[in-house]
């Protein structure tokens, strides 16, 4: 319940526990993204919607595509997924890794539970939702080829994938 109420930045293992650390990283709520200490390092920052919307369209999808909440697309998940299983639950549906993003399955930590480790991976952007209390997010799934883009209640925790200033 204390990581459901704050209002600060904050991150946590998976599960709480640090043998994930090394292959998953950690989970932060979005006030560690937004927080004025900045969590990605110098010269780096947390991606934008937009920012994640260009590269989709890098990937293949189109303007409508990127603009729509859900799943969309058709391959460009699996252009940004690891190849095989052996972080990915099988069959990781059309994991290619053309981008060389390569993304893993590191879960989420949502309403006091840690769910999907292996089945799952969730990316904060940094644009909160006009007139709402949630932020938009991207996530991959092991039996899907496609991105799924959506919003979230701030204190979820997901993942962080900066990106070069």
């Amino acid at each position: 319940s204390e990581w459901r109420t704050l209002t600060s930045g904050a991150y946590c293992n998976y599960d709480n526990d640090s043998s994930y650390v090394a292959t998953y990283g950690r989970l932060y709520n979005w006030h560690a993204v937004d927080d004025s200490r900045n969590l990605a390092p110098a010269g780096w920052h947390v991606p934008s919607d937009d920012e994640w919307k260009q590269l989709e369209m890098y990937l293949g999808m189109t303007q409508y595509m990127v603009d729509a909440t859900g799943w969309r697309g058709f391959d460009e998940g699996g252009k940004m997924k690891e190849t095989d299983t052996t972080h990915w639950r099988s069959p990781n549906t059309g994991a290619t890794n053309a981008s060389g993003f390569t993304a893993l399955p590191g879960g989420d930590r949502y309403e006091g539970a840690f769910i999907a480790i292996g089945q799952y991976g969730y990316w904060w952007s940094s644009t909160e939702v006009p007139n709402q209390p949630t932020v938009w997010f991207r996530f991959l799934g092991f039996g899907r080829a496609d991105v799924c883009r959506h919003d979230i209640f701030k204190y979820t925790g997901f993942s962080v994938r900066c990106v070069r200033d």
